[in-house]
């Protein structure tokens, strides 16, 4: 059998692009290996999405859940391992062996935030832990908390958390930040964060939720901690792009290049949504436009499609 469209990822820009093209009455298949990506791993209490004052990023996923099912979309639990294109149609190969066919497809497999690999730092995930100041800083109003990582995506959460918390601290392994120019001006200007450089972070410590973070000053070797009630990891990401670089073009972080008019990418028939995409942001009503505007744009090329291949008959 060959779908009409296989999207790949079921986060918020396969969930919305699934949902736009069931609409469509397309034949959709969805293959990804769980319901919600980084929403259900990554978001604690999501106080930015439209049509909830707050809604915890489990609580989200399972209205994904009831939409696929209101939908009727057929989804497997599988990991995709590479997709080929050989004249007008797709064939995407997964982990478990079996290879789908379609016209179009869509890859919204996401990004996988780094991890610094201390004790504490997946114990405490979402207890505490997060890897989304502007998903999680509203949280911490009024508390310290310590920010890994001191490049531009460290210095901009720590810019953005202070306005809720009463210290933030940013921890830097190097002797000096990677941070541009005027975001370090800007940093030095706020009195509510204090950087720290050579900082090796050993251990995340608490009991139920995070209360404090030790690290190791490799100016002189000394152990020390700081009292805090969340640790925000902004050590980068990586996309879940691999399987599909030859049929992309991808920047130096490894992020899908694509038309901003229609989400296709270099491949005709082939778009790209969310998060593994080229973006400043990396947000989930971001990523939900991002499956959406994919979703009418593969409807657009699969009509073509039939329409040519009906010609030739």
């Amino acid at each position: 059998m060959i779908y009409d469209l296989i999207i790949i990822g079921a986060g918020p820009a396969g969930v919305s692009a699934a949902v736009y093209a069931a609409r469509q009455q397309l034949k959709i298949l969805i293959i990804s290996k769980d319901v919600g990506g980084q929403v259900a791993k990554k978001a604690v209490d999501i106080e930015n999405y439209p049509g909830f004052e707050k809604i915890s990023g489990l609580d989200l996923v399972d209205w994904y859940k009831k939409q696929i099912k209101f939908n009727d979309l057929e989804v497997n639990n599988d990991e995709v391992l590479g997709i080929d294109k050989s004249g007008d149609i797709f064939s995407v190969k997964t982990k478990s062996g079996n290879i789908y066919e379609s016209i179009s497809v869509i890859v919204a497999s996401g990004a996988q935030s780094k991890t610094i690999n201390v004790p504490g730092e997946e114990e405490f995930e979402g207890k505490g832990v997060s890897y989304c100041s502007l998903c999680d800083g509203p949280v911490f109003k009024g508390k310290i908390v310590a920010v890994v990582g001191g490049g531009n995506n460290g210095f901009e959460s720590a810019l953005f958390l202070s306005d809720y918390v009463k210290r933030a601290y940013i921890l830097e392994y190097s002797d000096k930040v990677n941070a541009d120019s005027e975001n370090q001006e800007m940093v030095e200007a706020n009195k509510n964060i204090e950087v720290i450089t050579q900082a090796k972070v050993l251990k995340i410590e608490g009991k139920v939720f995070v209360n404090s973070i030790n690290y190791e000053d490799l100016s002189n070797g000394e152990k020390k901690n700081i009292e805090v009630n969340g640790v925000f990891v902004e050590v980068g990401y990586t996309p879940a792009t691999s399987f599909v670089k030859n049929l992309v073009d991808l920047n130096e972080k490894g992020e899908v290049i694509f038309d901003s008019k229609t989400m296709e990418t270099k491949t005709a028939g082939l778009f790209s949504a969310g998060d593994c995409n080229v973006s400043k942001y990396k947000q989930i009503v971001m990523a939900s436009g991002d499956g959406a505007k994919a979703a009418l744009s593969s409807y657009e090329y699969i009509k073509k499609q039939k329409i040519k291949s009906n010609k030739h008959e």
